[in-house]
């Protein structure tokens, strides 16, 4: 089946090579690092040495950052001004939900966060004073790569996470549109809330997931609130699902029964052999990349999938309190890999027909002044979250594009659809109820751009040869 696809396509693609156009992505990569805001980690787009216009009623121009006067109901003055910290902070903010009902302090009838709450989400190990009010300092240039994808291809102003809460529950609808245990749930607003806890989570490694120990529990919220503890091992459809099977895909974690390897959680996936046991099933087998830098060997060696999720170890992760500082150098490697690629896909290299998504999978407790827009009816007990950052990297994204429409996760998911020709919101879960594909950000009808690459302080070889172990995105 696969020859007969390509032979049916191979006459367009030589059309569109000629052009230098294409149809559509014959890959589409997300890269989801951890736990920040646009306020907290992107402040270097509004400084020197090259700022830019920055606003918080922004135009297409101008990046949605606000470097002052951030909303502090506990402030005499009702506001705070920030101040700087390093990316490797030495404390950990909450980013479980009781954080997100916190920092939004609703407006119960106005249904809209006052946003105004972030004091309120508490801070563990070494905490400066007012830890949340900080933005991460780029007096040495460590972030200059994210600062660089920036400007130099698309950002999104309003880019939120689907679920307010973390990482567990933002990985499901990052792979699967829900983080409900069963379909019948996500129609009932029932979702997985926060991460892992009970009898099964303390001194092992598998803490998550179809795997996870008998009493290993995961919250749920529904309409009534937080009321019910479930074993994380559900069932019900996810992306790569509605992929047919010349559409292939990938997800590159660093192991097996942590929160950030969402696959792990869905039971047809992961087909596990019982509670502390392993994932046995086939597209387990076959799709999910345990090795250290999976995805940047699989560039080199052609043989990237048509779908790729990507999760950083912990030292690459941006998770205050855990990493070292080489997320920035993590991801540029990666779009390097990409843009440098040039004997793959029949000489034609990656660069070309590859669409990248550079998102964090939630909040992280920072401030951030943009309040989410709250899902009408039921949906809106835990949907949406607060802005993330997004950055989308392309051949056909316009240089410093700044798209102003509001965005989630599940806008990536749509877009994974509409590329490959799928049925829009075929999951019937948050690539449903977006509103969006983020196509915004390409423009297929021009000329590709030619590669520069990213320069960073570490390079794909650092990550290639790194023998340390491969931990979690964190220590949760």
């Amino acid at each position: 089946m696969r020859v007969v696809v390509l032979r049916l396509l191979a006459p367009l693609f030589w059309i569109a090579a000629a052009y230098g156009q294409i149809s559509s992505f014959q890959h589409v990569i997300v890269i989801v690092q951890e736990n920040r805001t646009p306020d907290n980690l992107f402040q270097g787009l509004c400084v020197a040495p090259t700022p830019h216009a920055c606003s918080t009623t922004p135009t297409n121009t101008q990046y949605n950052i606000q470097t002052k006067n951030w909303l502090d109901k506990t402030s005499p003055t009702g506001v705070t001004q920030p101040l700087t910290v390093a990316l490797a902070a030495p404390y950990d903010l909450s980013h479980a939900h009781s954080a997100f009902v916190a920092m939004c302090d609703l407006d119960k009838t106005a249904r809209v966060c006052r946003n105004d709450g972030v004091a309120g989400v508490t801070c563990s190990h070494t905490c400066p004073p007012k830890p949340q009010f900080r933005y991460v300092d780029n007096s040495t240039g460590l972030l200059n790569p994210y600062l660089n994808l920036a400007e130099q291809y698309g950002w999104a102003n309003y880019m939120f996470q689907t679920n307010q809460g973390p990482s567990f529950p933002a990985h499901q609808f990052l792979f699967g549109g829900t983080s409900a245990p069963s379909s019948a749930d996500d129609a009932a607003a029932t979702f997985a809330s926060e991460n892992m806890t009970g009898s099964g989570t303390t001194g092992v490694t598998t803490v998550a997931g179809c795997t996870a120990l008998a009493g290993t529990t995961v919250a749920v919220i529904n309409p009534t609130g937080e009321n019910q503890q479930v074993h994380p091992c559900f069932e019900h459809q996810t992306m790569v699902d509605l992929l047919p099977s010349f559409v292939t895909w990938r997800y590159y974690t660093p192991s097996v029964g942590s929160i950030w390897t969402a696959p792990n959680a869905i039971a047809h996936l992961c087909q596990s052999n019982g509670p502390g046991g392993k994932c046995t099933g086939p597209e387990w087998n076959d799709n999910v990349d345990l090795t250290n830098a999976g995805v940047l060997k699989d560039i080199a060696a052609c043989k990237l999938r048509s779908v790729s999720w990507v999760v950083p170890t912990g030292a690459n992760s941006d998770h205050a309190d855990i990493n070292d500082g080489g997320g920035p150098s993590w991801v540029a490697s990666i779009v390097n890999a990409i843009g440098s690629s040039s004997s793959c896909d029949g000489n034609t290299g990656y660069w070309d027909n590859t669409a990248i998504f550079i998102t964090w999978d939630d909040w992280g407790g920072w401030y951030d002044h943009e309040p989410p827009t709250i899902l009408p009816g039921v949906q809106g007990d835990y949907q949406y979250g607060f802005r993330v950052p997004l950055v989308v990297v392309s051949a056909y994204t316009p240089q410093a594009y700044i798209d102003n429409t509001r965005h989630d996760f599940g806008s990536i998911l749509r877009f994974i659809e509409n590329n490959f020709n799928l049925p829009l919101g075929g999951l019937n879960f948050a690539d449903a109820r977006a509103t969006t594909d983020l196509a915004n950000f390409f423009d297929l009808n021009t000329t590709p751009r030619m590669f520069q690459t990213i320069s960073a302080p570490k390079k794909a070889a650092f990550f290639l040869n790194d023998t340390r172990p491969a931990t979690d995105p964190d220590d949760n």
